[in-house]
């Protein structure tokens, strides 16, 4: 069994910061990631509210750059079968991933978040063939054709602006009266000709043969049922956080994100969580980088404690 100074998991913001700065304080440090480096910010469009980017930046392009600085500085990067479990002996903790295990002095849980689901009728069935949660990944392949965003705050009033580079028309179907988003967004929306706003609405069911052909909707005021015809339906109705193999070792709130103290440190001495996972009040790439950066120097001040 590896060991290590300080084990990070996941690659997002907060997890490449870490091992910057973990890197920088000559820490034997690994980073495992169950997918492609820089979390869910890798697949945003355009950023648009991290400082030091007038215009906006590439998510992609930001967290290449987060990633190649963290492993400039020595961070071994490994994209790996996803983390299983930890446990904690003695002075020791131990992170679980398939059939390997690997052992460091300290934890920090960067695991992040994904994307919340709906659960209506249709959703899962058509996953992939006209639903989507990304798109970054997928709004080249409705070029002229009609989509539907699902969702009010940042994430869908982003990606429905993205949308309106390819399809025709973009619905975006919100269950308030007004959405939630940032000021800037909306009146960006409003002015948009390809989107319209499906207002105090919530989606009923994805119909379709073989693929996404029409959505229901129902308002909630008067229950009238309305079908729109789309060709795709992307959701953006929130996040849950990616903290199952914590189940039964760290204290956790009733929606599974993960509780730490001021200095991010967990019930379990030597572990600490940073970013999207964790129980804080904002969930921003700027947020997860300064947690990122903390969690680094308090285990930095751990393990000289030690």
């Amino acid at each position: 069994m590896e060991n290590y100074d300080v084990i990070i998991i996941g690659a997002g913001p907060a997890g490449l910061t870490a091992g910057l700065y973990c890197g920088r304080a000559r820490l034997k440090t690994l980073i495992l990631e169950k997918a492609t480096s820089g979390g869910q910010a890798a697949t945003t469009d355009d950023i648009e509210n991290y400082p030091g980017f007038p215009g906006g930046v590439g998510g992609f392009e930001l967290t290449e750059k987060m990633k190649a600085q963290a492993v400039e500085f020595g961070a071994d990067l490994r994209e790996i079968t996803p983390v299983s479990s930890i446990e904690a002996d003695g002075d020791t903790r131990i992170v679980k991933t398939g059939d390997e295990a690997f052992a460091a002095k300290t934890i920090i849980i960067a695991s992040g978040s994904e994307a919340g689901t709906l659960g209506v009728p249709g959703e899962a069935e058509f996953r992939g063939r006209g639903v989507s949660y990304c798109a970054t990944c997928d709004g080249a392949f409705y070029r002229d054709k009609v989509v539907a965003v699902i969702g009010g705050g940042n994430s869908a009033v982003e990606e429905a602006m993205f949308l309106t580079k390819f399809a025709s028309k973009v619905y975006i179907v919100h269950r308030r009266d007004e959405l939630r988003a940032d000021k800037v967004l909306q009146e960006r929306a409003a002015i948009n000709d390809k989107i319209e706003i499906v207002w105090e609405s919530h989606l009923k069911k994805i119909l379709g043969n073989g693929k996404v052909e029409e959505i229901v909707v129902e308002n909630k005021n008067t229950h009238a049922r309305t079908d729109i015809q789309v060709d795709g339906v992307f959701f953006y109705i929130g996040t849950v956080p990616n903290t199952v193999f914590c189940e039964g070792v760290i204290e956790m709130d009733v929606r599974d994100y993960i509780i730490t103290d001021e200095r991010l440190q967990t019930n379990v001495p030597g572990v600490f969580a940073a970013g999207d996972c964790r129980a804080n009040l904002l969930k921003q790439v700027a947020v997860a980088v300064g947690e990122g950066a903390l969690a680094a120097v308090e285990v930095d001040r751990y393990i000289e404690e030690m």
